[in-house]
This record gives C-alpha cells, structure tokens and sequence, in this order.
C-alpha cells in the first residue's frame, strides 16, 4: 500500500479578507498616480459594462512569442457617455489626508435638461446663485490647496442602460501646477467631457469596480474546499476540523460560510484596445445580452472587468504601469484589430 496523504495545500486566497459586502455599488479610488505630463488632464473616467465579445489583432509586443501574428482574446465594451462637469473642489492636505475647503457648483442655467440632477442633489435655484461671485469666492482660497477636482455626473440617460438617475463621481486634475488645473477646471465646469480627452488607444488603465454578488455561500462554493464522503460526522460539505481547542477561538484562516461576490476589487493595467464614438459598430445582433445597445462613446478593454452588466466601471490612469519600455504604450503604437466579433451573444 503506498502512502496516504492526510494534508493538502490551503483552498482559497486569504489577500482579500474580511469578505464583506461593499458599502455601496459605486466604486471608491483611494488613491491617484502622479501626473507627470506637461498639459493638464482628468486622471480618470467612469462607464457601464456592456458586455464581453472577442476580437483578433496584431500582437504589437516585442518580448511576446506571438509578436507580429494574428491573436485572439476576449475584449470588453464599456459603453462610456460625455460627463457633465457640475461643479469644482479645492483641497488641501494635511497628516490626515485630503480635506476640503471650498466648492464652487456650476450655472443652473448650464444643466442639460435630460440630467436628473434634482434627484441627487439640492440644486441652488437660478435666481437666486451668481456664479462669477462665487467663482471669485473660489479664486481667493488657491494658494491653499494642494489638489483641484472635477465634480463630474454620469448621463446614463444618453447611453443604452434604462437608467434616469446619474452617479455624482469625484476625479482629480492632473496638472503641473494648481493654477494651470485652475485654468483648466474654468475651462470645463458647466460643460461635457467625452473619453478621448481623457484617454487614447493602448494606454494602460486601472479599472476598480465592484464584483458580481452571490449573497451568503457555504465553504464549498465560497472556499473550493472538498466535499466529504458520505460517512463523515455531522457535515460533508465543511471541513473536518474547525481548529485545536488552544487557541480556544476559531482562527480566521478557517473556510466558513459568509457572503460571496459583492467586493470592491482593481485590475491593474489594463489596455485600451480602441475607443469609439459610434455604439453601432460594436453592438452585437440583437445587442448585448441584459444591456441592449451601445448608443454612445465606448471603450473597448483586452481582457475581462469585474461586475455585471449595466454595472458602473471607474477608470483611473495607471498607477503602476510596467517598467519594461517594450511594454509602455509608446514603444507599442495603437492596436491593430483586425476583426470584431459581432455575431450574436444571446
């Protein structure tokens, strides 16, 4: 008789514990790359997952086995509509952190009529709010601050989601100094910004998101540990031992049941394979599968997204891009597709 194991390596990853719902369905970015370019820009953008297809391009890295060949991978479409620029906040950064210090909205007279502001905010009332004195209130605090954001709202109403309510997102300036992000938040507040003036083609990209939800899962979905035999005591789908009896507690390492799905998570350096402004040429027959139709401005990413569908993706600038120069976008140049999939998904 050969030797019976009675250990096995450990089931599951420990690096994202406790697993617990997220606060809210709208991701949360932490923390924002050093901006190092000379023209000041929004270090970040916001979209609704469409769905997957495939697509087959030109593989454009030198150290790949596959560089100059045909290959093909699944890419995502994130429909991702103009944001409208409500208003600008000035912040200053002390030992705790960044606290803010005054805000300035945007003319009410400026809001597209399609916007559902009013079902997300308190809006001043036009009569009543004069934007130059408030934006001179604004000017006066600048050498205060350290950072300027945009306070940005999704138009959901002008993509393909059956969605009247926008999301209120925060994106810092990127700019070298704080009166160019100045001058460039004046610029924008109480207009549009669309995805090509943020991003471009085979540029790397974060993407935080919050995972699809299983809801409260036992140890064997939730864990991938193995299913007892049938002869074992009390349970078969559990481990068979939850711990010694000193320490007289149950350690956290242990497979238990709790909620599945649901979590915050980021994908580091994802690639912009394309962005498009025209929903039709990457809509499937018969749409995307509980999405329907991409109507306006997409962005097409190699690989996968967290989430499901008609989920809220944010979008940052790489904060850890890779170091390799054969792997920086312009060693690369722009992706060179030459097919997408758009047969039907249902």
């Amino acid at each position: 008789m050969g030797h019976r194991k009675f250990s096995a390596p450990k089931h599951g990853s420990l690096a994202f514990l406790p697993r617990g719902r997220a606060r809210r369905i709208i991701a949360r970015i932490r923390h924002w790359p050093e901006y190092t370019g000379k023209e000041p820009k929004l270090l970040g953008f916001a979209g609704y997952k469409a769905g997957t297809t495939h697509v087959i391009y030109i593989e454009n890295k030198k150290t790949s086995p596959q560089y100059g060949q045909e290959v093909t991978k699944v890419a995502t479409v994130i429909e991702a509509p103009p944001m409208f620029v409500i208003g600008i906040r000035g912040y200053s950064k002390d030992i705790n952190g960044y606290r803010l210090i005054t805000e300035v909205l945007a003319d009410p007279s400026t809001y597209p009529k399609e916007l559902k502001l009013d079902r997300v905010l308190t809006l001043p009332k036009k009569e009543n709010y004069n934007f130059e004195e408030k934006m001179a209130k604004f000017e006066e605090n600048v050498e205060k601050f350290t950072q300027i954001r945009l306070l940005l709202a999704t138009q959901p109403t002008i993509a393909g989601i059956h969605k009247k309510k926008p999301e209120i997102l925060e994106y810092p300036i990127g700019a070298a100094s704080i009166e160019s992000a100045l001058e460039y938040a004046k610029s924008k507040i109480g207009k549009t910004i669309v995805v090509n003036e943020v991003f471009s083609p085979g540029q790397f990209v974060d993407v935080i998101a919050i995972t699809k939800g299983h809801g409260f899962q036992g140890p064997v979905k939730r864990w991938g540990i193995r299913i007892l035999q049938h002869k074992s005591r009390k349970t078969k789908r559990g481990v068979g031992s939850i711990g010694p009896w000193h320490p007289a507690r149950v350690m956290y390492t242990v497979p238990r049941a709790g909620q599945m799905g649901f979590h915050q998570r980021t994908e580091y350096n994802k690639i912009i394979l394309k962005i498009g402004s025209s929903g039709e040429e990457i809509t499937p027959k018969g749409g995307f599968p509980h999405y329907g139709v991409v109507k306006s401005n997409y962005i097409l990413l190699l690989g996968t997204v967290p989430g499901p569908v008609k989920r809220l993706i944010r979008l940052r600038d790489a904060i850890r891009p890779p170091k390799s120069k054969y792997e920086l976008p312009e060693s690369r140049g722009e992706y060179q597709i030459t097919y997408i999939s758009l047969e039907s998904k249902q």
